[in-house]
């Protein structure tokens, strides 16, 4: 069963590799990146069960004992990430197949495709830091390319901010790891976990601390380091934003998440998570304002990626079992709602022909069930009951009135309801009022000229993560008790340790 930990790694690697052999193959890029997605989604919910029941699962590359060689460890948190990374990888295949030229198939955007996937299970599995420094790479680098694919000028623009702020992020990361790895002698997560606490120089270790918060806070996209996401997400193809907006900003959360629960967890955690609860409210209102401001659908959304990620930083700044669970939950909810509003938003733009609120509408007239499915994660990310949302903002909420943060609180509160208004806002101005170019609008000729098999790919996914938010939502108590134990987990790290060290002291 341990080696099976490799698979979400190796899958997309060997279907990345096998498409680039076959580069003029593009018919074959489409079978393989949906035959590779769906793959991995199966080998992630074998990992996931194997998990449940036999507990922390770790391998040893090459047969090294850590914490000298490359670990890989597939914990709840992880293994749980990587399901949720194969679903949102399956779903984008998918809806790939129905929205994606030519042009960008010919220049490798398949391949693209399943090394990001590749770089984001690498970083949710692997047990060592400096390999996560590499995943990090490895997802900035297919991630950039696929920003850029196309070279419309816009596109190079945003590429550019994204680039130079995550450039910035890995010289902070591999500048801590190197102050890390010359205090504690060791960069294996479970050995840090261990020997942290042992340690005389806490002042280093401090320092260590707020260079890995503000590294994984730029790639969570967290107050004020946020600038280059609203500024890059919203001009590759809705599918290219679909999976940033549903993944990347997540692999910093995560980091966050397994940071400062395994590795810190001492004087410099708690003034960590002090900042943390700051920075939490100020992302939740900089990003719900910035999205009530926009009328372009892509910004919107864009914005609202931010104002998410804040109420997840506040479960995680809290730090008890039911805030931990409650952040897990919200970033598995957040995760589901955004990619499909995102695969939503671009079929709004495929039928009406432009991005822009103020010059569409009518759409519920001439397509009702295209309105019913935007309202399901539209009000699963508002927090309206019985849909995922509401659960993931009770756990939340309720953990902080536990915690007596009851000004984070109201702020969480009229921050949703300001999501309820954006929401509504799209509602409003794309499905409801009537088309300012008259009746029936404009439809865009592409989209008519697509077959119907190509337009079932772009509404299947749409329907599979509605579904999964629906039934979060109506069957909670089951999807509840894996991120309770995930938390219970996270917060004692014996059972990580013993299962990568062995027992060993």
């Amino acid at each position: 069963m341990n080696r099976i930990i490799m698979l979400p790694i190796l899958l997309p690697l060997c279907t990345a590799a096998v498409m680039i052999f076959f580069r003029k193959r593009t018919l074959l890029h489409r079978m393989l990146n949906a035959a590779g997605t769906a793959a991995m989604l199966g080998v992630s919910l074998v990992l996931l069960s194997g998990v449940h029941a036999q507990g922390i699962l770790s391998l040893q590359v090459g047969g090294w004992e850590a914490p000298f060689g490359i670990t890989f460890v597939a914990d709840m948190l992880s293994s749980i990430m990587v399901v949720a990374t194969a679903f949102i990888g399956f779903t984008t295949a998918l809806y790939s197949l129905g929205t994606i030229d030519e042009k960008r198939e010919h220049f490798f955007y398949y391949p693209l495709l399943q090394i990001l996937l590749m770089g984001i299970n690498g970083a949710f599995l692997t047990g060592d830091i400096f390999n996560l420094y590499v995943w990090f790479e490895v997802m900035l680098i297919s991630s950039f390319v696929l920003l850029v694919l196309g070279g419309r000028p816009q596109q190079l623009e945003g590429a550019i901010k994204y680039v130079t702020l995550n450039l910035l992020s890995s010289s902070i990361f591999l500048a801590a790891v190197g102050i890390l790895y010359g205090t504690a002698g060791t960069l294996n997560m479970a050995d840090l976990a261990q020997r942290i606490p042992l340690l005389e120089h806490r002042e280093m270790l401090s320092v260590v601390a707020v260079l890995f918060m503000i590294t994984f806070g730029i790639k969570a996209a967290i107050f004020p380091l946020f600038f280059w996401l609203p500024a890059s997400y919203h001009t590759p193809p809705m599918a290219v934003s679909a999976i940033f907006s549903g993944l990347l900003t997540k692999v910093g959360v995560y980091a966050i998440m397994r940071f400062f629960t395994t590795i810190f967890v001492h004087e410099e955690a708690s003034f960590i998570h002090q900042v943390l609860l700051v920075l939490s409210a100020f992302t939740m209102v900089v990003g719900v304002l910035g999205a009530v401001a926009q009328y372009d659908m892509r910004k919107l959304l864009s914005f609202h990626i931010i104002s998410q990620i804040g109420y997840m930083i506040f479960a995680l700044a809290i730090q008890s079992p039911l805030a931990i669970a409650g952040g897990l939950f919200y970033m598995i909810h957040n995760i589901v709602a955004k990619t499909n509003l995102f695969y939503l938003s671009g079929i709004i733009r495929r039928l009406k022909g432009s991005w822009d609120l103020r010059e569409i509408g009518g759409i519920y007239r001439f397509y009702p069930m295209l309105g019913l499915l935007f309202l399901v994660p539209a009000l699963g990310l508002a927090g309206i009951p019985p849909l995922s949302g509401f659960w993931a903002k009770f756990l939340v909420i309720k953990a902080g009135l536990d915690s007596e943060h009851y000004l984070l609180v109201g702020i969480a509160l009229c921050v949703s309801m300001l999501t309820l208004y954006s929401m509504i806002k799209i509602w409003n101005e794309a499905f409801w009022k009537d088309d300012p170019l008259g009746e029936g609008g404009v439809e865009d000729e592409a989209y008519l000229r697509i077959p119907s098999t190509r337009k079932a790919m772009i509404v299947v996914p749409i329907v599979i993560l509605g579904g999964l938010t629906v039934i979060f939502g109506l069957w909670f108590e089951p999807f509840f008790g894996l991120a309770d134990r995930t938390a219970i987990e996270l917060l004692d790290a014996g059972e990580y340790i013993d299962a990568v060290l062995g027992g060993k002291s």
